[in-house]
C-alpha cells in the first residue's frame, strides 16, 4: 500500500543568480527566494526549508558576515549542520525544540572548527502543529503577520542599533539610517554565541511567517513588508516583496530621515502559510509517495 506524506527538504547556499522555489512544508506551503548582491558572483546567504511531517517543519536563513573570510561557507555549513542534526534527532524521537537547539549549538561548533575567523547569523522558525517559535542569533529576522496586518512576532536584531531600538533610544526610522546598522554583536563562530528563543505563537490559518536576511529589513520598512505580504497569493507576494527590496537597493542611497533607505546586500527570504490559497495549492508539487509493506498477520 502507499501513503502520501509532505516531507520536503530544500537547501540553498551561495546563490549565483535569482532563485525562487515553491514547496510543500508541514501543513501548508513555503516560498524560498534568494539573490546575490548586484556585482557579486555569488551570495553569502543560505536557507533551509525542512518539512519533517504533516505538522512539523523548520525554516532557516543564515547570512554569512561580509568582510570576514569564508562568510558564505560559514552560512552554508551552519544550514547543513542544522538540517542534519534536526533530521537525525527528530527521527530518533527528540522533541523538535531540543533538536533545533542542539542543531544551532553544533552549527556554531562547526563554524568555529573552520578556524579562519568566519561567522554567520542564523534565524530559525519552528513550525509545530499550528504554532511558531523563533530562534535567533544575529540580525536576520523572523516576522509573523496576520492577514489584516497585525504584527504577531518579530525577533530582535542582535546589534548595537537593535538594542538601542529595544531600549527606546532610537526609533525604527532612525535605525534604518544609522551609521552603525551594519554591526552585529551576536553570531555563529563565537564562543560567546547565545540563542534567543521566543514564546510559541499560535498561527491563524492565513497568517504569514517570514524568515529573512537583513537585506530585506535594511531596505524596506515594516509597514512596507506588511502591505506586500499580509495577503494575496504567497508566491506572487514574495516575488513582489523581493523585487521591491532589490529596487530599493539599486536606488541612490539617501541618509536623511524619512528618505528611502538603500543598502545593497544579498537578499534571502522564506515565507510560509498554512492555507496559501487554492491558486498556490494547485501549483504545489504532489506529496511524496511512500510504499509501505503490509504488516504480517
Amino acid at each position: 500500500m502507499t501513503a502520501a506524506i509532505a516531507e520536503t527538504s530544500f537547501r540553498l547556499a551561495e546563490a549565483e543568480d535569482t532563485v525562487e522555489q515553491l514547496l510543500r512544508a508541514a501543513d501548508g506551503a513555503a516560498v524560498a527566494w534568494a539573490r546575490p548582491c548586484a556585482g557579486k558572483e555569488r551570495g553569502e546567504d543560505a536557507l533551509l526549508v525542512l518539512s519533517l511531517d504533516a505538522q512539523h517543519a523548520v525554516l532557516a536563513v543564515a547570512d554569512g558576515m561580509g568582510g570576514l573570510p569564508g562568510g558564505g561557507a560559514a552560512a552554508a555549513g551552519a544550514i547543513d549542520t542544522l538540517a542534519a542534526v534536526v533530521e537525525r534527532e527528530y527521527a530518533a524521537g527528540q522533541a523538535l525544540q531540543a533538536a533545533i537547539l542542539d542543531g544551532i549549538a553544533q552549527a556554531n561548533a562547526a563554524v568555529l572548527a573552520q578556524a579562519n575567523g568566519s561567522a554567520t547569523t542564523l534565524v530559525v522558525a519552528e513550525l509545530c502543529a499550528g504554532r511558531i517559535r523563533a530562534y535567533n542569533v544575529g540580525d536576520s529576522e523572523v516576522i509573523v503577520l496576520g492577514q489584516r496586518g497585525r504584527l504577531k512576532l518579530r525577533t530582535l536584531s542582535h546589534s548595537p542599533v537593535g538594542f538601542a531600538v529595544q531600549a527606546g533610544l532610537v526609533n525604527q526610522e532612525e535605525a534604518l539610517h544609522h551609521e552603525d546598522r551594519h554591526l552585529v554583536s551576536n553570531f555563529l563562530g563565537s564562543h560567546d554565541m547565545r540563542i534567543e528563543v521566543s514564546s510559541a505563537v499560535r498561527l491563524a490559518p492565513q497568517d504569514t511567517v517570514l524568515a529573512c536576511s537583513d537585506g530585506l529589513v535594511d531596505n524596506l520598512r515594516l509597514e512596507e513588508i506588511t502591505a506586500l505580504l499580509r495577503c494575496g497569493p504567497l508566491d506572487r507576494q514574495v516575488r513582489r516583496l523581493a523585487q521591491s527590496a532589490v529596487a530599493r537597493m539599486e536606488g541612490a542611497p539617501e541618509e536623511a530621515p524619512g528618505a528611502h533607505p538603500s543598502k545593497p546586500d544579498d537578499l534571502t527570504l522564506v515565507a510560509f502559510r498554512r492555507r496559501p490559497g487554492k491558486a498556490v495549492e494547485g501549483r504545489l508539487p504532489p506529496p511524496r509517495q511512500l510504499t509501505l509493506e503490509p504488516e504480517n498477520t
